[in-house]
């Protein structure tokens, strides 16, 4: 079992994980598989071992997605998703938003979304989305998650995984409830602790993606947020809101190619629903697809990061790296 330092100033575990590596190994398959647009999955019949190179390590296994437990009597997909996490083990689970629906309360939480992804409870860090605020204040998903979820700072924080610095933002209804805009409390708090990092790399996560060309497509409340993280040298930031999966290539400020600026990863396929694309790719888009549940899985290491998107059936759809990053 790996063991991984991730620490912030509200909490620390040294507990063990609330479950174990499973015998086998999920080998995914990788195809190009209908419903994948322009640069899409690498097709690779006998990939190569999910693992950064040996000079670059310590590497922390990352798994990210969003949009999670939306479970009817007939069908749960988040158990799927979950049984999936199981099966890659990270050290560390990032929950991007909506993790339970339809309105993010302590019941909903405390059954349906624990007998799924509850099980990851102790390595999730997770971020706030639009139907955790269905709940005044969120109430139901702060006590849920605890001191993990940073109650007293408004639901935005920070930690280091390793060579990592890593930044959880809170965009709630789109940012109408806790202000993220130019000048805000949040804003200026992101701009202070990407200044203040000593870590070369950085990925920041929220729930609603500034750019998308799914459902809700381009999400302008969170300019300002995107503007930080672009000049403050994040290199990756993820995203769900958009029940799909669609991977930019490196932007600017202004949403515009350039290898300088941030990789931005839309990872709505947690379990909720899947839904369609509004509009056609753009020329930044990478990859995307609107046909598959899964979980986006990264290795971060010293100086560069590597992911992986492995569907429900342990297909791999989209991977990529080793990229350097700082």
């Amino acid at each position: 079992m790996r063991v991984t330092q991730v620490s912030d100033s509200s909490r620390v575990s040294s507990q063990k994980r609330p479950y174990q590596r499973s015998v086998g190994v999920l080998l995914g398959v990788v195809v190009l598989v209908g419903g994948c647009e322009r640069g899409g999955a690498t097709a690779d019949p006998t990939p190569e071992p999910f693992t950064d190179s040996p000079l670059r390590r310590p590497v922390v296994q990352v798994v990210a997605a969003g949009d999670i437990s939306e479970c009817t009597p007939a069908e749960c997909v988040a158990a799927d998703t979950a049984a999936l996490v199981t099966e890659l083990d990270p050290d560390l689970v990032l929950a991007l938003g909506d993790t339970q629906y339809p309105g993010g309360s302590l019941a909903d939480l405390e059954t349906e979304y624990d007998s799924t992804w509850g099980r990851f409870l102790e390595i999730t860090r997770p971020a706030a989305g639009n139907h955790e605020y269905h709940t005044p204040g969120a109430e139901g998903y702060f006590d849920y998650f605890g001191a993990s979820a940073a109650p007293a700072n408004d639901g935005y924080y920070s930690f280091d995984a390793k060579a990592w610095h890593v930044v959880a933002l809170n965009t709630n209804d789109e940012c109408q409830v806790v202000a993220c805009d130019d000048g805000s409390e949040q804003q200026q708090w992101f701009a202070a602790d990407l200044a203040d990092t000593s870590q070369s790399c950085v990925l920041a996560y929220m729930h609603h993606p500034r750019w998308s060309t799914g459902e809700h497509l381009d999400i302008e409340a969170v300019d300002a947020l995107w503007r930080t993280a672009v000049e403050g040298g994040v290199d990756v930031v993820l995203a769900g809101h958009d029940h799909n999966y669609e991977r930019f290539a490196p932007l600017d400020a202004d949403g515009d190619e350039d290898t300088a600026g941030a990789a931005e990863f839309v990872v709505g396929t947690g379990g909720a629903e899947l839904r369609k694309f509004a509009e056609a790719p753009r020329a930044e888009t990478a990859a995307r697809f609107a046909d598959a549940y899964g979980v986006l899985e990264f290795e971060l290491g010293r100086s560069s990061y590597s992911w992986r998107f492995v569907g429900t059936e342990g297909e791999v759809r989209d991977r990529g790296g080793p990229v350097d990053c700082g």
